[in-house]
């Protein structure tokens, strides 16, 4: 496993923390357009496989059927926070598709975000299915399965037919056949999948332009499941989470997962990108894509800027004294190949 040193946190001029990892970026003919270290590496998406898990709730049409808001459409793709518009949403779909809370097989939780979490045991209220941050994804789960006429019961396991057709998508999606996929389980409780860090951008490049998706229904699936995305971002994460920042600029889709995994498409520049922060470290992911964004010369500067705010390259103590610093290191290597289709165009 090939890795390189993305960032560096320093204290004092010591280095306090080295962050390892992996990055690939892809151009619209699926070649290696950029990397940094092993881009073959097999990575778990975890909950940046969720705009794919929620692609069959896009295929039926439940949507109309059970006249979903165009922010309720956004909570299926959603790793969300816990905030009042999150559970709003939530209760409010819950009574429009008929689905039950103890149907759902994430476990009971508190918000993640502290404020709501706080005020809910201030309250001394239990921790509930939906306060789950996947539980948009698994009322999606719930809907397809009934809507499709396949059992609720089981829909976590692999081989049920759910799973099944969330793995088929993601063959055409990532030019994978399902025998090079490796099946998991994430931490809800669902399966979750690995695939080569270079075809996990290859999905992703495929959601910013689904022109590439030759599945006519496919296609408009993910072209409606995006642009919701990017209408409603503060849905799919909440306030000052990279998901957001990097949802509000139309231009991108993106969505991260646990463990250090980050994934997003640029339309306009037509690119796929994946990375893998090896320690799991989700704290320097603004710093990461704003670099890359940075030396690919990436058009729109408000949303490097916003990255930057996000997590500044400053270290500061409690006290507001700046401490330290969190230095890039790592240069995106260009693909030749790359660079000699450009000049053909």
């Amino acid at each position: 496993m090939d890795s390189v040193v993305l960032i560096e946190e320093t204290r004092a001029g010591l280095v306090e923390n080295v962050h390892y990892g992996m990055i690939c970026g892809v151009n619209d003919r699926l070649e290696t357009a950029y990397h940094v270290g092993d881009q073959n590496h097999y990575t778990f998406y975890r909950s940046a496989l969720k705009p794919i898990q929620a692609i069959p709730v896009f295929l039926s049409n439940i949507i109309s059927k059970y006249g979903l808001t165009r922010e309720e459409e956004a909570m299926f793709t959603a790793s969300h926070r816990g905030e009042s518009y999150h559970i709003g949403a939530l209760e409010s779909m819950l009574g429009k598709l008929h689905v039950k809370e103890e149907d759902l097989f994430c476990p009971p939780s508190y918000p993640l975000n502290k404020k709501p979490k706080e005020d809910m045991l201030w309250r001394n209220l239990e921790k509930r299915r939906i306060y789950h941050n996947c539980a948009g994804k698994h009322m999606g789960f719930v809907s397809v399965c009934r809507e499709n006429g396949w059992p609720v019961e089981g829909y976590w396991e692999v081989e049920h037919p759910l799973q099944q057709e969330i793995l088929r998508i993601l063959s055409v999606l990532s030019e994978l056949s399902v025998s090079e996929i490796t099946a998991g389980k994430d931490g809800c409780g669902v399966p979750v999948f690995a695939i080569p860090l270079k075809n996990m951008a290859i999905t992703y490049l495929k959601l910013a332009c689904p022109d590439l998706i030759q599945d006519p229904l496919l296609q408009k699936a993910v072209m409606e499941m995006t642009s919701v995305m990017n209408e409603h971002p503060l849905m799919v994460a909440s306030e000052k989470f990279i998901c957001s920042i990097l949802l509000q600029d139309a231009n991108i889709v993106a969505k991260g997962g646990a463990q250090g995994v980050y994934c997003f498409g640029l339309k306009k520049e037509r690119l796929g990108f994946a990375l893998k922060v090896l320690n799991g470290s989700e704290d320097v992911w603004p710093n990461v894509v704003a670099s890359i964004l940075e030396q690919i010369n990436y058009e729109n500067k408000e949303t490097i800027e916003n990255l930057r705010k996000l997590k500044p390259s400053i270290v500061r103590n409690d006290a507001g004294v700046e401490v330290g610093k969190v230095n890039e290191k790592f240069s995106l290597i260009a693909s030749k190949n790359f660079f000699v289709n450009m000049s053909r165009n």
